[in-house]
C-alpha cells in the first residue's frame, strides 16, 4: 500500500501567528485550576477511548495496516493509561512540596513548586502516531501548557485525524496541530518555545538540540539506538525467545525499544532459534507478509532502507535462518532471523528499526560487555538469565536507559517508572510524573518568617564574626 505524505503547508508567518497567540494566552492556561485542568483531559480521554476510538483503528489501518488489537493495545491504552495516572496525581504534582529547614536556615520555611514552562513544541514520529503524541501531550496539559504539536507526515490519517481532536476539544491559542514535513519542523524549530518534546532518531534529535540552543530552550529528546538482549547460559530458552519475538515484531520492529540484535550465549544459540522459529510461525503463520495480525512498514522508503541493511550484511557473510520473505504489494517484510553477522555490517552499524534481528553467539561475559560498551549508550538493554551473579554483573558493567530482566519492552507501560535514553538514546525523561516534571520548571520558595542570625554576619567583619563563621562551617 502506498500512502501520500503530507507536504508543507503552515507559513512561516502562520506559524508566528500561533506562537504568539499561545505566548498571549499562557498565563491564563497556566492558572487553571486542578479542577480545569483535569476536565481537559478527561474531554481527551473521552475522545480517544470513545468518541473517536474506530476512527482512531481506521486511521492506524490505513497508514501502517496495523491491525484492531494491537491499535488498541499499543496506541489507545498507553494515552489512557497516562490520562488515568494524572487524574490520579495531579493534586499531588501541583501541590507545594514542603523540603526541611537546616539549623543554619532558623526561622524560615521552604518548598517547591511546579510552574508550567510556557509555549511548549511537541513533535512526534509516525511509528506510534497515536501513542506518541498524545502521550506526552497528557503531561504538558497537566503541567499547564500551551502547545504546537507536529506530528509526522509520514502518517497522513493519524495526523489529520489528531488535527480534528484537537481542534474539537481546545481553542488554538491553547493547543494546535500544525501538518507539513521537514520545512514546517524547521521553521518551528526557529521560534523561542520554552520547552522543546521530540521523539524520533538521533541524528534529528541533534538538529533539534543545535536549534533548541540558540534559543536556549529546554528539551526532552526520546531517541532510540541499538538496544541489545543478552540471554545468557542459564536462561529459560522458550520464554526468552518468546519474549523476544513479541517485543521485536509488534509493530514490524518499527519501535525504539525494541531489541536491536540477541546475544545469545553459545551453547544455546541453537536452542533459541529453534524456540524463536516455533513462536514466530505461532504468531502469524507460515507467510506474515499476508497475515492481518502483522505491521506494514510505514512506506516504501524504509522498507527497501532494512533490505538494503540486510543485503549489506548477506553479502558479508551472513545467513537466513528464517524469514527473508518481501512483499511490495503492501510494504512488508517476513521477521527475519539471522545469524553470522560481521561487526561492520549494516546491521550491527545502524540502527535497524524494522523486522530483522541478528542472533549472535558470545562465550564470556567480559568480551561481550567490552563489545557493548564500545558503542553508544542503549535506550534499553535486556538481560535473560537465571543467574543473580551474572544479573548483577551486567547491570554494573553497562549503561543503559533502561534495563529489564527476563522481559523487554514492558517497562513502557509502567506509569511509575521514567522513560528515556541516556546520551545519544535520550535526554531527559517521560510518563507519568516525569512527563509532567519535563513540562514544568520546579520554581523554590524560600521564606524568612523569624529574624535569622544570618542577618548578623553582614559586614563589618569583627573577630567575633570569624567565630561564629567557623562555627557555622564546623557544626551547621
Amino acid at each position: 500500500m502506498t500512502v501520500t505524505t503530507i507536504q508543507d503547508k503552515a507559513s512561516r508567518e502562520e506559524l508566528q501567528r500561533l506562537f504568539e497567540a499561545q505566548r498571549a494566552h499562557q498565563f491564563q492556561v497556566a492558572d487553571a485550576s486542578i479542577r480545569e485542568r483535569k476536565a481537559k483531559l478527561k474531554a481527551l480521554k473521552q475522545a480517544i477511548m470513545v468518541t473517536y476510538r474506530q476512527e482512531i483503528r481506521d486511521a492506524l489501518q490505513a497508514d501502517m495496516g496495523k491491525s484492531q488489537i494491537e491499535a488498541d493495545l499499543i496506541e489507545i491504552f498507553p494515552v489512557i493509561k497516562e490520562i488515568k495516572h494524572a487524574l490520579s496525581n495531579l493534586g499531588r504534582w501541583t501541590g507545594k512540596h514542603f523540603v526541611s529547614t537546616p539549623l543554619a536556615f532558623l526561622g524560615s520555611r521552604s518548598y517547591v513548586e511546579y510552574e508550567p514552562k510556557g509555549v511548549c513544541l511537541l513533535i512526534s514520529p509516525w511509528n506510534f502516531p497515536i501513542n506518541l503524541t498524545f502521550g506526552p501531550l497528557v503531561g504538558a496539559i497537566a503541567a499547564g501548557n500551551t502547545v504546537i504539536v507536529k506530528p509526522s507526515e509520514f502518517t497522513p490519517h493519524c495526523s489529520r485525524l489528531m488535527a480534528k481532536i484537537i481542534a474539537d476539544l481546545f481553542p488554538e491559542k491553547e493547543i494546535t496541530l500544525v501538518q507539513g514535513a521537514v520545512e514546517t519542523s524547521t521553521r518551528l524549530l526557529e521560534l523561542p518555545f520554552d520547552h522543546i518534546f521530540f521523539t524520533g532518531s538521533p541524528k534529528v534529535g541533534k538538529v533539534v538540540m543545535a536549534a533548541a540552543a540558540r534559543n536556549l530552550t529546554s528539551i526532552t529528546l526520546e531517541l532510540g539506538g541499538k538496544s541489545p538482549t543478552i540471554v545468557d547460559e542459564t536462561a529459560d530458552i522458550d520464554t526468552a525467545a518468546r519474549r523476544t519475538a513479541s517485543g521485536k515484531w509488534i509493530n514490524a520492529g518499527q519501535i525504539c525499544i525494541a531489541p536491536d540484535h540477541v546475544f545469545v550465549h553459545e551453547s544455546r544459540i541453537d536452542d533459541f532459534n529453534a524456540a524463536l522459529s516455533r513462536h514466530l510461525d505461532n504468531f502469524f503463520g507460515g507467510d506474515a507478509t499476508r497475515s492481518a495480525d502483522y505491521t506494514e512498514m510505514v512506506n516504501r522508503e524504509h522498507l527497501e532502507r532494512v533490505k538494503s541493511y540486510l543485503d549489506d550484511s548477506l553479502a558479508k557473510g551472513a545467513s537466513i535462518v528464517y524469514g527473508g520473505q518481501i512483499n511490495r504489494e503492501n510494504n512488508r517484510m517476513a521477521p527475519t532471523v539471522v545469524t553470522n553477522v560481521t561487526p561492520d555490517s549494516a546491521l550491527m552499524q545502524k540502527e535497524i528499526f524494522g523486522p530483522v534481528l541478528p542472533v549472535i553467539p558470545f562465550r564470556d561475559l567480559d568480551t561481550l560487555l567490552k563489545q557493548i560498551n564500545a558503542g553508544e549508550k542503549p535506550l534499553a538493554l535486556y538481560i535473560f538469565s537465571k543467574s543473580s551473579r551474572n544479573i548483577r554483573y551486567i547491570r554494573r558493567q553497562t549503561r543503559a536507559g533502561t534495563t529489564c530482566i527476563n522481559h523487554n519492552g514492558i517497562h513502557y507501560f509502567h506509569p511509575e517508572l521514567p522513560f528515556g535514553g541516556s546520551n545519544n538514546s535520550g535526554i531527559g525523561k517521560a510518563h507519568g510524573f516525569y512527563t509532567f516534571e519535563a513540562f514544568s520548571n520546579s520554581r523554590a520558595y524560600y521564606r524568612q518568617v523569624w529574624p535569622t542570625p544570618l542577618d548578623l554576619l553582614a559586614p563589618p567583619y569583627q573577630k567575633w564574626k570569624e567565630k561564629v563563621v567557623e562555627f557555622t562551617i564546623r557544626y551547621l
